[in-house]
């Protein structure tokens, strides 16, 4: 389980997060949501350990997070951020092996070709193996980031992964495709993932907690389903809401209300 208790960061004189608490339970998925500029990349970075200066609590496994090496700290957690360059001329298999560092290989179980293969067979990307990262399209390079995470933590119970909105260069099937992916390694793995999302009937449908950030606050934490209803994201999102459910499956989804939505388009 990950812990935060009283956290608040100030950079340059400016207030980021203001005195959050919360448990995001053990294997499970925990979306982080809320509008542009609402802190949730920051409190992301608190919780990986990359962001120093913090005050308060963030405990991992029973232990304060600053107590962690970074060599400790690698062998628990993996992080893909949202932003990652890479010029040089390496294939995608060059890229998920990079996960494969020589401190993992020493208690693998499996050859690191292999782990390879496999974590970029889950994310639909093996027949990408020989070809140059820079060539990829967006799509393309996020999947093989993903496997390299989960390469990094291929035989690791108990890990958490953190993912800084890894859908956000995906077409709508491998966006379902990633986050299914996503819910099913965490529960076959019991991993504690960590995701930051925009879109809210993707949290809705395959995450199972959420904290929802306005203006560095915690508005609500709690089960995604129960916590993101109309009334909460217009209040949080300033925009009116509608909740739709699917008579087939029951699942309840959130639309913009036309009239509102019409009102929008003199900008």
């Amino acid at each position: 389980m990950i812990e935060i208790r009283n956290l608040s960061l100030v950079v340059s004189g400016k207030n980021i997060l203001h005195d959050i608490s919360a448990e995001l339970p053990e294997g499970k998925v925990t979306a982080i949501l809320g509008p542009n500029g609402a802190g949730k990349s920051s409190l992301l970075k608190c919780l990986t350990g990359s962001q120093k200066g913090y005050e308060g609590f963030v405990g991992f496994e029973g232990r304060d997070l600053r107590q962690y090496g970074l060599k400790e700290l690698a062998a628990k957690r993996a992080v893909l951020s949202q932003h990652l360059q890479v010029a040089f001329p390496f294939t995608a298999e060059d890229i998920v092996l990079m996960g494969r560092n020589p401190y993992f290989s020493a208690t693998s179980q499996l050859p690191d070709e292999q782990v390879v293969r496999n974590a970029l067979s889950l994310v639909d990307a093996e027949h990408l193996r020989q070809r140059l990262f820079p060539t990829l399209s967006g799509g393309e390079q996020q999947r093989v980031q993903l496997a390299r995470i989960l390469a990094q933590l291929w035989e690791t119970e108990g890990a958490c992964l953190f993912l800084d909105e890894p859908t956000s260069a995906l077409d709508l099937k491998h966006q379902f495709q990633v986050l299914s992916l996503i819910h099913s390694i965490c529960e076959r793995q019991s991993m504690t993932i960590v995701v930051i999302l925009h879109d809210l009937n993707l949290a809705r449908k395959f995450t199972h907690h959420s904290l929802l950030l306005k203006d560095g606050r915690l508005i609500s934490a709690g089960d995604s389903r129960e916590i993101l209803t109309s009334d909460r994201v217009e209040e949080t999102y300033q925009v009116s809401m509608k909740e739709v459910t699917d008579q087939e499956t029951g699942d309840v989804h959130l639309f913009f209300k036309e009239e509102k939505v019409a009102n929008l388009t003199g900008f």
